[in-house]
């Protein structure tokens, strides 16, 4: 068995990062994964750098493990074709609007008559419940409409997006625990269902958790906010040659750095003895630490307060990230050779299982290489694929321009 969920059959109608990201997770525990794509392209195969047209840095990272079919859905054959499929499919998954869904005649209500056992999910912009439902919706809009590039920024200037498309892959995650959640349902019951994850309340609930705070009362007892994370001096700390990350965080924590840096006496301090104390107090407590960690190198620093029991890590860059001690010794960053890309530096699989252990399958595909085999798999004959790619309803081989 290649991974928990080796056998079960995903349709994966998304494109860009975040319901590629989430059909990832689940290719990666062995799901598998038909990515259908429109005769254009997955956007993500043009961003980033490349040594093939369609088959850039980014895409090359979402679409591992998964399998390319391409179906224009707005031809009739096409839309035709991937209704026959869903009959023997698990899984539906889309990030279109549910308005674009009903279109093309995809919608849930139409979903259920092909096959009551699937499971339909969307990822996309706004719960169909409120004002917004209609809209579109990116990774930079939802972390604007939450109040991320705000929280960024308090103490530091002016509002900025996270380095990262958090959005994005923290709803991918949500899709995928969902679906995962929906095929465990349908086992107890036999039922398949329909399951909406917005992104605007996913990661409203992902960041409102640290950043409701004072507010969680009514009426409010404080400010909106964690105070610890955002104070302008919650950074790596600066050593004699380097950076450190250092998180000294429990009462026993601050009393050992205290000792070993020979300010024993404010552990006795008011300010600094609880953790309500603290946090009271954090900017004073962050800018002495600031001062205190300039005062010798990043290896001293690594030995007192490893000896201390305190948490403490070497910086990191990207680049040297690849080369960690421990990333090296665990084999995360691996080499792999991809059919017409080469050499690649694949990112690996994070959890252990002490069985059905996950495995890297396939390399990401190129655009519809996989179409005549996976419509085979779905019970189609050489006649009805070599119609559908003569209609323009199909796409069969490989393109290199997408």
């Amino acid at each position: 068995m290649a991974g928990p969920l080796d056998g079960v059959r995903i349709l994966d109608l998304t494109s860009n990062f975040m319901g590629p990201y989430a059909s990832l997770l689940l290719a990666d525990l062995g799901a598998d994964v038909a990515k259908v794509e429109s005769p254009e392209g997955d956007t993500t195969r043009g961003v980033g750098p490349r040594r093939n047209p369609g088959m850039a840095a980014i895409f090359l990272h979402l679409n591992r493990n998964k399998r390319s079919l391409v179906l224009d859905l707005k031809h009739p054959d096409g839309r035709d074709a991937l209704v026959r499929m869903m009959r023997s499919a698990d899984v539906l998954l889309h990030s279109l609007r549910p308005a674009a869904m009903r279109r093309l005649g995809l919608s849930y209500a139409d979903a259920r008559e092909i096959n009551p056992r699937l499971v339909y999910c969307g990822c996309f912009g706004f719960g169909q419940n409120g004002p917004y439902a209609a809209k579109p919706a990116y990774d930079d809009l939802i972390q604007a409409a939450v109040g991320m590039p705000v929280v960024q920024s308090r103490g530091q200037g002016e509002p900025a997006y996270v380095a990262t498309a958090i959005a994005d892959r923290v709803v991918g995650m949500a899709t995928s625990s969902a679906v995962t959640a929906a095929l465990y349902y349908r086992e107890r019951t036999g039922h398949g269902q329909e399951v909406q994850v917005p992104m605007f309340e996913t990661f409203a609930h992902f960041a409102m958790g640290d950043h409701l705070y004072g507010h969680t009362f009514v009426p409010p007892i404080g400010d909106w906010g964690y105070a610890r994370m955002l104070n302008a001096d919650r950074r790596p700390y600066r050593t004699l040659d380097g950076y450190l990350g250092v998180n000294i965080y429990t009462t026993r924590h601050w009393q050992r750095f205290f000792t070993a840096v020979g300010r024993a006496d404010l552990a006795e301090d008011p300010r600094f003895a609880d953790i309500h104390g603290r946090t009271e107090n954090i900017g004073e407590l962050y800018a002495f630490l600031a001062e205190v960690f300039a005062t010798r190198s990043t290896d001293e620093w690594l030995k007192v307060l490893t000896e201390a029991d305190i948490p403490v890590i070497r910086m990191n860059t990207p680049e040297t990230l690849l080369s960690d001690p421990h990333m090296s010794d665990i084999g995360f960053f691996a080499e792999q050779d991809h059919p017409s890309e080469g050499r690649l530096r694949t990112i690996g699989i994070p959890q252990q299982w002490s069985e059905s252990a996950p495995e890297l399958r396939y390399p990401a595909p190129r655009l519809g290489e996989h179409s005549a085999e996976l419509l085979g798999e779905f019970g189609f004959g050489e006649d009805e694929i070599g119609a559908l790619a003569a209609s323009g309803a199909a796409g069969i081989g490989v393109r290199d321009d997408a």
